[in-house]
């Protein structure tokens, strides 16, 4: 089993920064790729960012350029930076871990963005 909290929302003015960070922890070893889904006012669960199984990255187009996925491997941590925020990027932002054959959710964190 794989636990995620995560940190770092809060309430930011249109034009703001803020870094989400996800802390795993139990069996990491088994964890291929991690990153971050936001679940929107609307209640739709989409794609940020996200490491991909073979290598490289993966972005929504609605955040490509303003938002940056990184990943401490030695910590089990992946942190996402958000700068040029904007209000269409309010949601509850929930880490996930994906192992061979289970895939991990944490609860979340709350991002508004204020115009």
């Amino acid at each position: 089993q794989v636990q995620l909290v995560e940190s770092g929302g809060g309430l930011v003015q249109a034009g703001g920064s803020l870094t989400l960070s996800c802390s795993a922890s139990g069996n990491t070893v088994t964890i291929i790729t991690m990153g971050w889904y936001r679940r929107t006012p609307g209640n739709e669960r989409e794609l940020v960012a996200q490491y991909n199984t073979g290598g490289g990255l993966t972005y929504a187009d609605s955040v490509r350029g303003r938002f940056t996925l990184s990943r401490d491997y030695a910590r089990s941590t992946v942190s996402l930076q958000m700068n040029n925020l904007k209000p269409d990027d309010t949601g509850v932002y929930i880490c996930t871990a994906r192992a061979r054959t289970t895939r991990y959710w944490g609860q979340g964190t709350q991002v508004t963005v204020s115009s």
